[in-house]
């Protein structure tokens, strides 16, 4: 399974979870909705850390990808010379 359909589930399951929280909380309204925003906010916070550290992955990989192919066409060049 990949990575992105394992986040996916995650955050599906983090949302279906704070829907039945919220259902079945005993605090007052006002709680609940904060309780809701710091979660959101941590889950938010987490996503972006994540996606921070996927993102610099893809740029190493796009530089290394960019040094073969650059080494592979000055080798090409310098059969044909």
């Amino acid at each position: 399974m990949g990575e992105g359909k394992v986040l996916l589930g995650v955050v599906a399951g983090l949302a279906a979870g704070v829907a039945l929280g919220i259902m079945f909380a005993p605090d007052e309204g006002g709680k609940t909705r904060k309780k809701v925003q710091k979660q959101g906010e941590d889950l938010a916070h987490s996503l972006n850390g994540k996606l921070d550290k996927k993102f610099d992955e893809l740029k190493g990989s796009i530089s290394d990808l960019s040094k073969k192919v650059k080494a592979q066409k000055d080798a090409v060049i310098a059969k044909e010379s």
